[in-house]
């Protein structure tokens, strides 16, 4: 509502995630500090919400303690949420794995750095396939967003919270050093109240919070199933869940693409943010390049990528690793154009000019027959 009280402020996107949540009305937050995401955390510390929301702030042992914290609050129906940094995540996998099983809300924010192993601490975009593929055993999926601002990671910690109990699913927010600790002005949203137990009971039939008992049967959460064939059952019925997701909650934008386009640029995340200098740049020298940015890794926007290609010469696809996210990239095309990789790794993080350099590469490669004479900046 327009009477809402709104707060713009200069923060850190790590900051951000944290404020952001506590006027989102969550519940909890059950973390590990590893860099470059401990700002989490820390700003949860100082800024006490336990004694103004009554949010629960715990900073576990482990990761692993983490993730288990998570579970046992999600099975209660509360709104709660944990954040770390790359080989922490990979330390969770197990966990998010029985949350969706059991078919569990809960927000991870993943603040990626370069790997792998112990890797650097400075970004990195090479935690797409754990985000999105996952860690974990069986046939499941999580929701994975991609904020590409201080601003949309605070907005993302509002959508997160919509989607998890919309599904029944866990929601992994796939962030990168860089967003999380640039600054950028920010409209936090207005406060919002958590829910009572007796909302929770009312939206969450299925919670095992105790509440209503008088009216209903005890609720069992457990991923354990003796029987295979009630074990298929389970898993035929989350696919037809994952198979509704891909159909409602694709998200993505267009930076540039027209009718002209003939070369497209896909990135996410920060190197969206080095992409669309890229393309600024090309643009003005007359090169018809355009860029999509998945705004969701999964569901991962196929249909407009096949849909672009049917009229794209070639795509250049732009992550800060040795090539994840381009394996989607390349499927979603159905061999209709090919598709090229740009960027770096081990925590570099690509320049404009970079990207320049390598889509001139494979222009070059797509239009050697009749490359327009000063078509290029020297």
């Amino acid at each position: 509502m327009d009477n809402e009280q709104k707060d713009i402020v200069l923060l850190k996107g790590n900051e951000v995630v944290a404020k952001a949540a506590v006027r989102y009305g969550y519940d909890g937050f059950f973390g590990y500090p590893i860099t470059p995401q401990s700002e989490v955390l820390e700003t949860l510390a100082v800024d006490k919400p336990w004694e103004t929301t009554g949010m629960v702030v715990l900073q576990a042992e482990s990761e692993v303690s983490s993730i288990n914290m998570l579970y046992g609050a999600g099975c209660t129906g509360k709104l709660v949420f944990t954040s770390s940094s790359s080989p922490g995540i990979a330390l969770m996998q197990e966990g998010i794995s029985y949350m969706a099983a059991c078919e569990l809300p809960g927000v991870i924010v993943s603040v990626g750095r370069g790997g792998p192993g112990l890797g650097t601490i400075q970004p990195g975009q090479a935690d797409y396939f754990q985000s999105v593929y996952g860690g974990g055993n069986g046939d499941y999926r999580t929701i994975v967003l991609a904020p590409n601002s201080v601003q949309e990671m605070s907005d993302c910690m509002g959508k997160a919270a919509e989607l998890t109990f919309k599904w029944r699913m866990p929601v992994i927010i796939l962030s990168d050093g860089v967003l999380g600790q640039m600054m950028e002005k920010v409209e936090l949203p207005a406060p919002r109240p958590r829910r009572t137990d007796e909302e929770i009971s009312q939206q969450c039939p299925w919670a095992t919070n105790g509440i209503g008992l008088k009216k209903r049967q005890y609720n069992i959460m457990s991923s354990l199933e003796f029987d295979p064939a009630t074990m298929e059952e389970r898993n035929r019925k989350m696919a037809a869940k994952y198979h509704q997701v891909e159909a409602e909650e694709v998200d993505y934008e267009l930076y540039k693409v027209d009718d002209d386009t003939e070369f497209l640029i896909v990135a996410y995340g920060i190197s969206s943010r080095v992409s669309m200098k890229a393309v600024d740049i090309l643009r003005e020298a007359g090169v018809k390049v355009g860029m999509l940015r998945p705004k969701t890794l999964w569901p991962f926007p196929n249909k407009i990528i096949s849909q672009l290609s049917e009229r794209i010469k070639s795509i250049l696809c732009v992550e800060q690793c040795e090539g994840q996210m381009i394996n989607d990239v390349r499927l979603a095309t159905e061999g209709q154009t090919k598709v090229f990789h740009s960027g770096r790794s081990g925590g570099m993080i690509s320049s404009p000019m970079e990207v320049i350099e390598d889509f001139q590469k494979m222009a070059r490669e797509e239009m050697s027959k009749n490359w327009p004479k000063g078509y290029w900046m020297k």
